[in-house]
Parts: C-alpha cells; sequence; structure tokens
C-alpha cells in the first residue's frame, strides 16, 4: 500500500504526467487483454488441428493394425508395421501393443503408473489425453466372432489386447511460443504510443488552457488588472464545454473579487498617509501648528488644499478651524465657509445645526501661490464626517478637499482617513489643553488661579537672591482669613469656596502690578513685595486689611457674609535671610495678630524676632531630628464597646520623643505640614505601629489619623499597602480617620484616595463627626465604616439639652446610614451609660483608657 501511494503521488504531482500515466495504463491493460484473448483463441484453435491430425494418425495406425489382425498376421508383423509408422516421424510417436493374457498368457503386468492402460483394459473404450509435452491414444481391441477361429478361448467383447500411441508435441508448443512473443514484442511498443498520443490530445487542449489561466493570473498585480483578465477571459474559446463552465465561474469570481478589493497602491496610498498621523512630543507644543505640519505631509502623497475640524467650544458654541495649504481668496473662503455649514445641514446634526459657528481660518504656507477655487471644485472635491457626540478634545466634524475625492476608488480610502484624522486631530487639541492645563495648574490654585505654595517656595527663594545681589529689601505678607471655618460650617463650601475666590480678587486689587500674591493653603494667603521696605509693606498690608473689611459676599438667600484678616509681616534681610525663615516669621506674626483679637496686623519688633526664632527654629531642628533618627513613637489609646466595655480596638496618636520628653501631635503637627513632611511623618508612624502590632500579634482594629497633606502624594497609597504586605497586617484592620481640616477642601482628591484605599479592603472614618458642614457632605459622598461624635458634644450633652439632642441626632443618623458611631471625651461613668443608652457603639476617653506605648491585646 505503501508502494502504490508512492506512486499515486508522483504521478499526480503534475497534470501532464497524470494523464499520460493513466492513458499508459489504460492503454498496457486493454493490450494486455487483447493479447491475452487472441492468444489464447489461436491456441484453442492450435489444439483443436492438433487434436484433430493426431487422431487421424491414430486412426490410420488403428485401421493398420486391425486389418494386419483380420489377416491373421501375428504379433511381429503388426510390430514391424508399428516401426514403420515410427521411423517415418522419427522422435514424434511412441506406439506399442499390449497384449491381453487371452493371447499372450505370459505377457508381463502392466506398469502401475500407466493407469491409461488398465482403464482400457477394464472399461475396454478409447482414451484421449492430451498434456503439456503428450497427446496420448489408447484403443483397446475387443474380441468379435471373427476373432475366434484365432483366438479359440476368447469370448466375445473381451479386450485381446491395447494399442497405445503417445504423440510428442512439444516441438509443435515451443513454435507456438516462439511466434507468440515474437507478435508480443513487435506491438509492446503500441501502449506507449497511445499513451503518448493520448496525453499530448489531451494536454493540447486541457493544458494548454490551464497553463494559459495561470500565466494571466500572474500577470495581475493590481486591481486594474483584474479588469484586464475579466476582459481577455470572455473573449476565450475552448474545445471542452466543461472548459468553459470553469473560465466563465472564475471570470465571475473575478468579478467578485473586483468590487471588494482594494488595491495594493491603495493600500500603500492609505499607509503613507496614516504615517503622517502619528502623534509625537512635537504635537504639544502648538495643535494649530501641528495640523498644519499634517496638512504640509499630506501634501508629499496626494494633493490636498485644505483640512477643516468642527470643535464644541461649550454648549452651543462652535468653532471651525479651517487649515489651507497657501493662502486662499476671500472668494474660496467664503465659499468654503458657505459649503461646510450646507454639509452640516445636509447632515442634520442635531448637536451643531443649532448652535453658534466662528470660522477661523490657519494657513500653513503663507509664502505659497494664492488658491483660488470655485464651488463646483469644492463642493465635489471635499469630503467631510460630522459625529453626533463630541469626542476627545471636543472636535464633532472633519473634512479634507483634495482632487482625489473625485475618483470613487481612492475616495474610500478618503472615508476611511478622515475617522483616523479626526481622533488624531482631537487628540492633539485634547493633549495640548491639557498640557497647558497642567502647565497652568502645576503652578496655580484653581480656585482662585493665584500661585500655589510650590510656586511660592521657588519665587521666595528667588527673590532673595535678586535682593541680595542688588542690595535692596523686600516683604512677605502671611494673610489668615479670621472666623472662615464658621463661614463653611454655617454656609457650606459652595459659599467658603465664592469667599476664598473674591478675596484673591480683593487681594490682587490692592497689590502693584510686580507684586506676586499666593494661596498657600486654605484660607492663608502670603504676598511676595519685591523692592519695598517696612513702612511700603506695612501700607500693602493695612490697604489688604482695609479692602477685606469692606468685602462683601452674598448668598443665594440673600445674607450678606463680612470678613475681616490678621496679617503679619517679614521683611528681608531686617527680620530673616532664609525662605523658611522668612515664612515662619511672618507667619508666627500671623498667629500673634490672632491672639491679639484678629482683623489687625502686626509690626515686628526686635523682641519679636528673638522670640520666633528661639522657639520655632528650636521645634523645627527637634522635628526634623527626629525624622532622620525615626524617634516618631506612636501611642494607643483604648477604644471600648459601650456595653461590656470590651477592649475592642485603639486609636493610634503620634508623639514625637526630644531626650526625656515627649512632644504631643499639637506641638508639631503645624510645623511639619507647613514644612511638607507631614507625608514621611506619617509613613514613619504607620512603619512603627504595623512593626508592633506583628511583634505582639495584635488583632484588634487600629484608627490612625493621616495628615490631610498625605493625601496629595502620588506615592502614599502605595506606601500604605506595601507596609501593610511587609508586616502581614489584615487591610480590614486599619481604620483611617478623615478629619475636617482647613487644608483639605478638594473633595476630589479625597474620594480618590478613599476609593483607592477601600478596593485594598481598608476601612475609614469620620473624626469630629458633627462639628462643621464637611461632615455630612463626607457621610453623603464617602463610603464611611465609622463616625466618632465630636467630643465637646458628648462632653456636654448630660448638662446641656441641646448638645444631648445633637448626639441623640448624629447617632440616629449614623445607624440610618449603616454607620458605627464612637463617642469621643468619654471622661466619667455617667458619660458612657449615656452613651450605650443613645445607642452608641463604641467609646474613648480618658475613663474608658489613656494613650501608652503599649499596645494592648485584646
Amino acid at each position: 500500500m505503501t508502494l502504490l501511494a508512492r506512486f499515486i503521488s508522483f504521478t499526480s504531482i503534475t497534470l501532464k504526467r497524470f494523464i499520460f500515466t493513466a492513458t499508459l495504463i489504460v492503454s498496457a491493460i486493454t493490450f494486455a487483454t487483447a493479447i491475452a484473448t487472441v492468444s489464447w483463441i489461436f491456441l484453442r484453435q492450435s489444439e483443436d488441428i492438433s487434436a484433430k491430425n493426431s487422431l487421424a494418425m491414430a486412426g490410420q495406425i488403428r485401421a493398420s493394425i486391425s486389418w494386419a489382425m483380420e489377416e491373421g498376421r501375428n504379433l511381429s508383423d503388426m510390430t514391424k508395421t508399428l516401426e514403420s509408422y515410427q521411423n517415418s516421424f522419427p522422435g514424434r510417436y511412441t506406439i506399442a501393443i499390449h497384449p491381453g493374457t487371452t493371447i499372450n498368457p505370459s505377457a508381463p503386468p502392466l506398469p502401475a503408473e500407466n493407469i491409461n492402460l488398465a482403464k482400457a483394459f477394464s472399461e475396454g473404450a478409447p482414451i484421449h489425453q492430451l498434456t503439456l509435452s503428450t497427446f496420448e491414444h489408447v484403443f483397446p481391441f475387443k474380441a468379435e466372432a471373427k476373432c475366434l477361429g484365432c483366438h479359440p478361448g476368447a469370448q466375445i467383447g473381451e479386450v485381446l489386447g491395447v494399442l497405445a500411441i503417445k504423440e510428442d508435441i512439444r516441438e509443435s508448443r515451443d513454435a507456438f511460443l516462439r511466434k507468440f512473443f515474437l507478435c508480443f514484442f513487435l506491438f509492446l511498443p503500441i501502449p506507449f504510443l497511445m499513451a503518448s498520443l493520448v496525453s499530448r490530445f489531451v494536454n493540447s487542449h486541457i493544458g494548454a488552457a490551464i497553463t494559459n489561466l495561470n500565466r494571466k493570473v500572474h500577470s495581475v498585480n493590481c486591481v486594474a488588472d483584474l479588469s484586464t483578465l475579466e476582459l481577455e477571459l470572455e473573449n476565450e474559446e475552448h474545445r471542452f464545454r466543461e472548459l468553459e463552465d470553469i473560465f466563465a465561474e472564475f471570470s465571475t469570481f473575478i468579478s467578485r473579487i473586483k468590487d471588494v478589493a482594494v488595491g495594493k497602491e491603495m493600500l500603500e496610498f492609505e499607509i503613507k498617509i496614516l504615517e503622517r498621523f502619528i502623534i509625537t512630543s512635537d504635537s504639544i507644543r502648538d495643535w494649530k501648528e501641528r495640523v498644519n505640519f499634517l496638512l504640509s505631509e499630506v501634501n508629499t502623497v496626494m494633493q490636498a488644499y485644505t483640512i477643516f475640524c468642527i470643535f464644541q467650544i461649550k454648549e452651543e458654541i462652535y468653532d471651525i478651524e479651517i487649515f489651507w495649504l497657501t493662502p486662499p481668496d476671500e472668494s474660496t473662503k467664503a465659499t468654503m465657509e458657505e459649503i461646510i455649514l450646507q454639509r452640516v445641514g445636509q447632515e442634520k446634526n442635531s448637536l451643531i445645526s443649532t448652535g453658534a459657528m466662528k470660522a477661523v481660518h490657519n494657513i500653513a504656507n503663507e509664502h505659497g501661490p494664492m488658491l483660488e477655487l470655485d464651488r463646483y471644485e469644492i463642493e465635489l472635491q471635499t469630503k467631510s464626517l460630522f459625529l453626533d457626540i463630541p469626542q476627545i478634545g471636543g472636535v464633532v466634524g472633519i473634512g479634507v478637499q483634495t482632487q482625489i475625492a473625485a475618483d470613487p476608488i481612492r475616495s474610500l480610502v478618503i472615508n476611511g482617513i478622515l475617522t483616523t484624522l479626526l481622533n488624531v486631530v482631537g487628540s492633539i487639541k485634547a493633549i495640548y489643553k491639557y498640557t497647558k492645563d497642567l502647565e497652568y495648574y502645576a503652578t496655580r490654585d484653581p480656585l482662585t488661579n493665584l500661585f500655589n505654595q510650590r510656586v511660592f517656595w521657588e519665587l521666595i527663594g528667588y527673590e532673595i537672591g535678586r535682593s541680595e545681589r542688588h542690595g535692596y529689601s523686600f516683604g512677605l505678607l502671611v494673610l489668615d482669613l479670621d472666623n472662615f471655618k464658621s463661614v463653611n460650617d454655617i454656609y457650606g463650601h459652595i459659599v467658603g469656596d465664592k469667599f476664598l475666590a473674591m478675596t484673591a480678587n480683593t487681594i490682587r486689587d490692592c497689590l502693584r502690578l510686580g507684586d506676586v500674591p499666593v494661596r498657600y493653603g486654605g484660607d492663608e494667603f502670603v504676598i511676595v513685595l519685591p523692592e519695598t521696605d517696612q513702612e511700603q509693606v506695612y501700607m500693602v498690608a493695612n490697604r489688604i486689611r482695609e479692602a477685606m473689611a469692606e468685602m462683601v459676599v452674598t448668598t443665594v438667600g440673600e445674607t450678606k457674609i463680612r470678613g475681616t484678616v490678621s496679617i503679619g509681616m517679614a521683611v528681608y534681610p531686617i527680620h530673616a535671610h532664609t525662605p523658611r525663615d522668612m515664612f515662619q516669621f511672618a507667619d508666627n506674626m500671623t498667629y500673634k495678630a490672632k491672639n491679639l483679637g484678629k482683623n489687625c496686623i502686626i509690626i515686628p519688633t526686635g523682641d519679636d524676632v528673638m522670640e520666633v526664632f528661639q522657639r520655632s527654629s528650636e521645634v523645627s531642628r527637634l522635628l526634623m531630628q527626629a525624622l532622620e533618627e525615626k524617634r516618631i513613637i506612636p501611642y494607643f489609646q483604648p477604644i471600648v464597646t459601650t456595653g461590656d466595655r470590651k477592649i475592642v480596638c485603639h486609636e493610634v496618636l503620634c508623639r514625637i520623643e526630644v531626650g526625656d520628653k515627649i512632644l504631643l501631635a499639637a506641638e508639631f503637627i503645624e510645623i511639619a505640614e507647613k514644612f511638607g513632611i507631614a507625608n514621611r511623618l506619617d509613613s514613619i508612624l504607620l512603619e512603627k505601629v504595623f512593626e508592633q502590632v506583628q511583634a505582639v500579634g495584635y488583632v484588634g482594629s487600629l484608627f490612625i489619623n493621616l495628615s490631610p497633606k498625605s493625601l496629595i502624594v502620588k506615592e502614599f497609597v502605595p506606601t500604605i499597602i506595601t507596609l501593610a504586605h511587609r508586616f502581614r497586617i489584615k487591610h480590614e484592620n486599619v481604620v483611617f480617620e478623615i478629619t475636617e481640616r482647613e487644608t483639605l477642601k478638594n473633595m476630589t482628591i479625597l474620594e480618590d484616595f478613599v476609593a483607592s484605599l477601600k478596593l485594598e479592603g481598608f476601612k475609614f472614618a469620620i473624626d469630629d463627626f458633627g462639628s462643621g458642614y464637611s461632615s455630612f457632605q463626607y457621610i453623603r459622598r464617602l463610603p464611611i465604616d465609622f463616625v466618632k461624635i465630636e467630643g465637646e458634644f458628648v462632653r456636654n450633652m448630660l448638662t446641656n439639652s441641646k448638645d444631648m439632642a445633637f448626639v441623640k441626632t448624629l447617632a440616629i443618623l449614623a445607624k440610618e446610614f449603616g454607620i458605627k458611631t464612637v463617642a469621643e471625651y468619654i471622661e466619667n461613668e455617667e458619660l458612657l451609660v449615656a452613651a450605650h443608652e443613645l445607642g452608641i457603639d463604641l467609646a474613648q476617653g480618658y475613663y474608658t483608657g489613656e494613650p501608652t506605648s503599649k499596645l494592648l491585646l485584646l
């Protein structure tokens, strides 16, 4: 089977070989069948002729013997007669007479191998037997009446003897075989000749048609060649109907392919254009310059006069940005604008057609030839795409004006390119805008548009260097709004933000052109006053204080809010010589102004300089040293259940070790935040807490206060997760407390921070719940797990009915939200019992447990 499979595989490699082999096999089988049939017939005829001749000769010999017997001849005479026949055909005949026992009682017995003789004696019938080499005849002689005279002992019908004649036919057989093989080899070339002739005939028609089709298919290199091939196939004729059908179907197939095929040159054309749309870092410098560059690049592949884009600027306000390769004349500009508006109307785009539009023309090559196009050219050669929903960058429509738009095939390519171009142009504009916004808000406060804290530190450092080089002084003001927390608590953050924005405008109006106002954080502002002395600094500060006293903010309910400001000042080089010292000094003067009754300006004295720097420098030095040496100590205050008073968790409090003293957080947290190291402080605290939890095997929850300054540090969330993983802390056992500090005004930042850690399984609590308006915003917008009720309400609830009502309301509200409650400032048994009766879950205070550096096991 393997040889047969190989043979079939070998003969099927080419059609010509297959036809030749198949024809050869058929011819050989036919030839062999014919030869075998003819040979068999010839052999049968030869056998019949030989048999007749042999029988005739045998009959003649028998007749001669019979005549001799009738004549009374003896056996010797008959033997001589037989020898005469044998001599006439030497080597061909063997003739013998075998007498029976009646004639010759002493006759020897018959040979055992000669069955025919015995059969003839016993049956008395003639026997004729043909073998490959002999033809044997056996004739019995039976006794008749006339034989009894010579053989009186015989009986009538008895076999007296047998005549055996054996003819040798090998010579005639060999002669026949010689003639057969001679004929066979003479006619053997006939099958090969027939196979060759038939295969040539078939290949001349089928093979030629296939070769021709193969050649034509290989000649197709583009879509246009398909049309040529289709025409050639339609004009060809073939001898066989089957070939006609095959070529007709192939022609139909080509027609279908041609309808859906895109030529190689079209693909190359599209690729070349798309290669020009790659967005690089240069794209963000000026998006209009980039689109002009794209238009110039596209013209290296195809001629395009114009690209236009429609952008949604505001609701129902749109810009049409039209980019020209070379300057167009006014008529072309007007026609293009008209056609764009007409296309928008034809698209029935509800988004664009109802809005106001303004066309802006941009020129890629100002020095190019004047472009003059008529209306027919613009309409015919302009392809456009409009959207119902603004995409990235606000793009809602795009179009290109090019001559190839009239070509139906290339027009399809342009349609595909428009989608890509729309996304590219929209992305370029969006990236440009986002980059500009990032650049702006990296240096600006988004609420007031004043410079931010980061810029302040750069500017004040620069101003100190400039003042030192040129030998003049400059001033620094630190402003803190009086009672701003009350504005937030009473009217909410929206009004508070409006108050801050108006404060910024008021400050701006009071400054010179070169002065630099900064929103430092929350309700705190700083102002750098270049080239001013102490008297001038005071004049600016007083102008701001008076303007702030006159400023009025009106709420939605027509309530008028007024505000005042406490101002501290510092002058370089009188009061300080470094940026940090300048700020600390002015900031301390601000707090001194607040302590003196607010709404005032403190003019520093020599004693103020000595006092401030002795105090602040020492604290900041100790703080920085403690951070470097990681001498941050966590303290743990127990939190118990109000029912069975079992300790279930602890609040973590931050302390700093200074010699044999322990500083409370209130003594250094403000300085840490102003120096921008609060997040570092929190990271070290978390590490120390988690390390102790792991060491003692603590399994309860931990309430941890975080500085709002840490929330804006991008790396802080990963730091928390990494520390928890390193010390194998269960995330659900860590509860972060959110406090209502003035420095945390951006709810979006807070939401992102909470969401990031909430996904990791951490929990959150609101500290001092009920102390301000934002507490309710937190509980409404954030996934809070605990609320810690403001301690002042809890402390006074047994003596003040309003505080009692407030605590009870907060407890009910939290329960409705499914949030657990913690009562702070529990300082006696009566408060703990009252908290339990109000349905508050947990309690914390000096009565339930004082803070300690040792973590108590549950």
